[in-house]
């Protein structure tokens, strides 16, 4: 009995100093039970409340995708849209609405060029259509008179108390129906229609009239140059008070907001790309990598080069603008496609000019082992040529120091 209240004691005794702290845990806990007793904290990388905790290096699995091989070609970003206004009239320019690089909406003007001349033509052309206006209605007057009231069955008026009026109708008139003329009816006939041309005539003319109008308005809309889309201005090809004659070439415009990329592909390649594909790009800005879709395949092959132009689009609000220097990688159609070790391009670490990865072999051991890369599949992977299989644990990112050999 004595033995037993001495053990009772003692484990009293311990379960008391364990739970002031003097005693971290007992060699039969697990580790939860552990950490829950001396309140070791493991997320956030602190241990307990104030002391730092390092954070292990993720470990991956490497995976494998099928791949080909690429050529790397240049190309020259291009806007989507791009024209030249040349003017239509000659003239003094007037009016240039800004300089290289200024934004306008469709629609806005942009060029004016000097129309004193045009519109004193447009004056001209308005005096003439009122005139053949007047002309018109004049016409048309004769005309109804002559419907109502016919010149060649007017007896009503006798002038000259009658007797000449009297003479045609007895005797003038009688002997020229005798003779195949002179038959009242006919002449009424041959009068009304001599005024419908007359009406036709004046109407012709009062078209013709309003034809002159229409194409002194058109020259006047010439010589204003019209922004035909939402565009800046690429270049200023005259300056406010030259004269230009027509077809002078003005302002050079762009649009800025839709950008491709376009490359001239040698036809061994081309067979390797269709329309709407997607395709990795390499930007000469800050090394941005993106993915370009084909827009447009030329149907025809330059006889020099034997190259096919080819274009991409390029994504909304990428950097950079027309002009600018880019990579593609176009795949090669005669290499087959074949399954490689796809890494994160952060696993790499470098041994001089060596690439390398540290591997976690089946002895739970790092290993630092040397392979051979191929090429990037888009900005955060790159291929394995060798050196690594599909299934094996890597190193995501090394620490800095970490040497093989450790025991994970």
């Amino acid at each position: 009995m004595g033995n037993m209240k001495k053990q009772i004691i003692i484990q009293i005794a311990i379960m008391l100093l364990t739970m002031s702290g003097f005693v971290t845990a007992s060699p039969y806990y697990t580790s939860s039970q552990t950490a829950a007793v001396t309140g070791v904290q493991n997320q956030g990388g602190s241990y307990g409340s104030s002391m730092p905790y390092p954070v292990q290096p993720r470990i991956i699995s490497v995976m494998s995708a099928p791949t080909g091989s690429s050529v790397v070609l240049g190309g020259t970003v291009v806007p989507l849209r791009e024209v030249i206004l040349s003017a239509q009239i000659p003239g003094r320019v007037d009016y240039l609405a800004g300089v290289e690089g200024e934004v306008f909406q469709a629609g806005d003007v942009v060029v004016a060029i000097d129309d004193d001349d045009l519109l004193a033509k447009r004056a001209q052309a308005l005096a003439n259509i009122n005139a053949q206006q007047q002309a018109l209605q004049n016409s048309r007057v004769q005309y109804s008179k002559e419907l109502w009231a016919p010149r060649s069955l007017d007896v009503g008026r006798m002038p000259g108390m009658g007797i000449p009026s009297m003479f045609d109708m007895f005797f003038t008139r009688p002997m020229a129906s005798g003779m195949g003329y002179g038959n009242p009816m006919l002449e009424r006939q041959a009068d009304l229609y001599a005024q419908g041309t007359n009406v036709g005539r004046a109407r012709s003319q009062h078209i013709s009239a309003l034809a002159q109008l229409q194409q002194v308005d058109a020259r006047l809309r010439d010589s204003r140059a019209v922004v035909p889309f939402d565009a800046i201005i690429v270049k200023r090809l005259v300056e406010v008070g030259q004269t230009v004659q027509p077809g002078q070439p003005l302002l050079k415009l762009a649009d800025s907001h839709a950008l491709q990329l376009k490359v001239e592909v040698p036809v061994r390649l081309v067979s390797g790309l269709q329309q709407g594909m997607t395709v990795p790009v390499i930007l000469d800005v800050g090394d941005t990598h993106i993915q370009a879709r084909v827009a447009q395949i030329y149907p025809v092959a330059d006889n020099n080069r034997h190259t096919v132009t080819v274009k991409f689009d390029l994504p909304d609000g990428v950097p950079g603008g027309p002009g600018m220097y880019a990579e593609v990688m176009i795949p090669d159609p005669s290499i087959p496609v074949q399954n490689l070790p796809i890494i994160p391009k952060s696993a790499v670490i470098w041994r001089g000019s060596l690439p390398a990865v540290f591997v976690m072999n089946y002895q739970n051991k790092k290993e630092l082992r040397l392979v051979r890369l191929g090429e990037a599949i888009d900005k955060w992977t790159v291929a394995v040529l060798s050196g690594l299989r599909a299934g094996e644990r890597i190193f995501a990112q090394p620490s800095p120091g970490m040497a093989a050999g450790w025991v994970k």
